[in-house]
């Protein structure tokens, strides 16, 4: 009986111990839980960092402005308290990133002004619409840097009612995209020509800066349909070097472009009986000339040599350029010589050489190009010149697939015809 009391009080007292233990236990954690909730966390209110040109604006005023007619940096930068002897410290310091004489009219400029000071900072101008310079005026720091290129992809395809520059404006292919498509398809097309409804489509990509668009990239595929006759320009990769290969894989690059200038108009073709305009009277005409503004960059249709660079009465300013033992150019009338053209000058194809003018004998403003052939002046438009390598044998089952995409690609573009209104009836 004693040992079944002592065995009872022994649990009792273990029941009450482990009571004891656990009430311990949710007591001490109810501790710790009042105590985390008793306790405030601090938050550390950190300070969103604006950036304008990737700099730090926070407490720094900003006024923008446009470059007045015949602003310099000092007239821009002397409201801003800048000293001027900081202005000519930077504007020599900065000559080989961008000279400051250089600044132009109606470009966009930035100004950045500490909060508690009457003293610029910054000075940030832009150049074009996807650079900009960075002057620190408190340390002399010059830079330059590149706005974020976004690259949208394009295609456009629409009909010919006019001619290719109005009708590919219509639908704002810029111009440096309209002579990338002329140079491509210009052996192929007679673009002086064109008949009403012949095709072109195109694939590229723009480049987008700030939501606008501020130049393109190489044309990717091209189709161009005249008088029946499809022609596709296919790109591909072979040798190194990517070029455009029609469907039976023939190159369409050229030992020369088509064209010594940017698409334009053709105003007299070769004609070995011509009456000339400035001495009224008849002789040959033994080049092209191409009708075009003053100032028109003029460039080389080949790789070569120049073998004369000057002015004389009748020919003006003119480049002669001697391409190998078969073909030489020469190019007349500049308003100007490009820079470094002098005998012995190597030369590559589509350089500048010269500027578009009316010097010499010459009624407007134009580029008379001559082209000679073993040594005889010939009609440039009527030679027939042999292209580059076609497709190889060992590359023709890739060209098959690209040649299949791209097909299919310019199939689903979409045609644009912007047909011109018919006048009214009288």
């Amino acid at each position: 009986m004693v040992k079944k009391w002592i065995g009872i009080s022994a649990l009792v007292v273990a029941l009450i111990g482990g009571y004891f233990i656990v009430e311990n236990r949710k007591s001490n954690a109810q501790e710790i839980v009042a105590e985390d909730f008793d306790i405030e966390e601090e938050e550390e209110i950190i300070e969103e960092e604006n950036l304008l040109y990737g700099i730090a604006i926070n407490g720094l005023q900003i006024t923008e402005g446009v470059v007045g007619k015949n602003q310099t940096l000092s007239s821009i930068l002397s409201p801003f308290n800048v000293p001027y002897e900081i202005i000519d410290q930077i504007a020599k310091k900065s000559k080989d990133i961008f000279d400051v004489r250089k600044i132009a009219f109606n470009k966009k400029f930035t100004v950045l002004t500490p909060i508690d000071s009457s003293q610029a900072q910054f000075f940030i101008y832009e150049p074009n619409a996807s650079e900009y310079v960075v002057f620190r005026l408190d340390d002399g720091e010059i830079y330059k840097e590149e706005k974020p290129i976004e690259l949208r992809h394009v295609e456009k395809g629409g009909v010919i009612s006019n001619n290719l520059s109005s009708n590919m404006g219509e639908l704002d292919i810029t111009n440096d995209l309209i002579d990338q498509f002329a140079d491509l398809f210009g052996w192929y097309v007679n673009f002086q020509g064109l008949q009403k409804g012949d095709i072109f489509k195109v694939a590229y990509k723009e480049k987008v800066v700030d939501g606008n668009v501020v130049g393109v990239t190489d044309i990717e595929a091209a189709y161009f349909q005249h008088k029946g006759q499809e022609y596709h320009a296919i790109p591909f990769e072979q040798n190194g070097e990517v070029n455009f290969f029609d469907q039976e894989g023939h190159s369409f690059k050229k030992s020369f472009l088509r064209d010594p200038v940017k698409y334009t108009r053709i105003s007299s073709k070769y004609n070995p009986r011509r009456f000339h305009p400035v001495q009224k009277r008849y002789k040959p005409h033994l080049g092209t000339d191409y009708a075009a503004a003053t100032g028109t960059e003029i460039r080389t249709v080949g790789d070569g040599t120049v073998v004369e660079a000057r002015y004389t009465s009748a020919n003006g300013n003119f480049v002669k350029i001697k391409h190998n033992d078969t073909y030489t150019t020469q190019y007349l009338h500049m308003s100007k010589i490009a820079s470094g053209m002098k005998p012995g000058a190597r030369v590559k194809q589509g350089q500048v050489i010269g500027f578009v003018g009316s010097t010499g004998l010459a009624t407007g403003p134009h580029l008379c190009f001559r082209f000679w052939k073993n040594g005889k002046q010939v009609d440039w438009l009527a030679e027939k010149l042999p292209p580059s390598d076609p497709i190889s044998k060992q590359n023709w089952e890739a060209f098959e697939k690209v040649k299949l995409e791209k097909i299919n690609q310019i199939a689903s573009i979409e045609i644009t015809d912007k047909k011109e209104p018919l006048l009214a009836e009288k």
